[in-house]
């Protein structure tokens, strides 16, 4: 049985990150009897390139990354499929995208859309710009061609997880910038939920097929008895726990669950159609 340093990485999208994986980090070592170390990244990226670092390479390397549902296709496509998906919160399934719009407004429904302009979060958020992109293609609006869009490319790295652009987003529809608006379901469910919009403001005029979202992911050099270790530990967390609580509540989950790849298929064609499997150092090369 192996005992050394588990590496975990984690993105630093908000403040609120450094004490959730604190307590991760201390119910690992105090409860779990492993190991852990988390290091704290600026993008999902940088956090992809060193999960595939190897273990002779010199540069930094993890064991597993909490990716998005994007970060992990791309662990997945720039490993030649040799990264594995190990857990889930319960909160990653059935999320959709809505298309929201101003009550009574010119658009109503999705096909109103054509000739008008739809505002989408950051070009790396799945649920707030790839997706709904994607998702309307299928319905035969294709950006440019029918619909113009108003993109908001805020904290690009962080794959939407701050919700920035998301607030350009909804911005931009209140003011009349923008026809309607693309937004992951759960900010949306927050904005009502705070009371951000006045009631009856605005609808929700299309809402996409379910995709799951965040997933640990697995180095392809991570040996499967640790990373067995590691989601059997993730199991026994429980919300009903006093000292667990905090922790998962913070991270806006009840359970860590199993691997639910639901609607990746949709994410991964997108992100082939979008140009979103280029790994950085040849975009840096490209100059983009």
């Amino acid at each position: 049985m192996s005992h050394r340093t588990l590496w975990l990485g984690a993105v630093a999208y908000d403040q609120k990150v450094v004490p959730i994986w604190e307590g991760m980090r201390r119910y690992f070592h105090q409860e779990a009897g492993l190991d852990v170390e988390v290091v704290l990244f600026q993008t999902y990226e940088a956090q992809v390139q060193a999960l595939l670092t190897g273990v002779n390479e010199r540069r930094p390397r993890i064991d597993i990354a909490w990716n998005t549902n994007l970060a992990f296709l791309q662990s997945l496509e720039w490993s030649g499929g040799q990264c594995r998906a190990l857990a889930m919160r319960d909160t990653d399934l059935g999320w959709t995208t809505v298309v929201i719009a101003p009550r009574g407004g010119e658009v109503r429904s999705v096909a109103d859309l054509a000739g008008r302009t739809l505002a989408i979060g950051s070009r790396d958020s799945g649920h707030a710009a790839i997706l709904p992109v994607f998702f309307l293609s299928e319905l035969g609006l294709v950006e440019g061609r029918d619909y113009t869009t108003l993109r908001f490319n805020t904290d690009v790295g962080k794959h939407g997880d701050t919700g920035t652009s998301e607030a350009d987003v909804l911005r931009a529809v209140l003011d009349g910038r923008a026809h309607a608006g693309a937004l992951g379901n759960p900010f949306w469910e927050g904005v009502q939920a705070q009371r951000v919009v006045p009631a009856g403001a605005l609808d929700v005029v299309w809402t996409s097929p379910a995709y799951s979202h965040c997933m640990f992911t697995a180095s392809p050099e991570l040996e499967p008895e640790l990373g067995r270790r590691f989601t059997d530990a993730l199991a026994k967390m429980s919300i009903d726990n006093p000292t667990h609580r905090p922790v998962l509540e913070a991270e806006g989950l009840k359970r860590w669950i199993g691997a639910d790849l639901t609607g990746y298929g949709s994410l991964e064609a997108a992100c082939k159609q979008q140009g979103l499997f280029r790994r950085p150092e040849a975009a840096r090369l490209a100059g983009t």
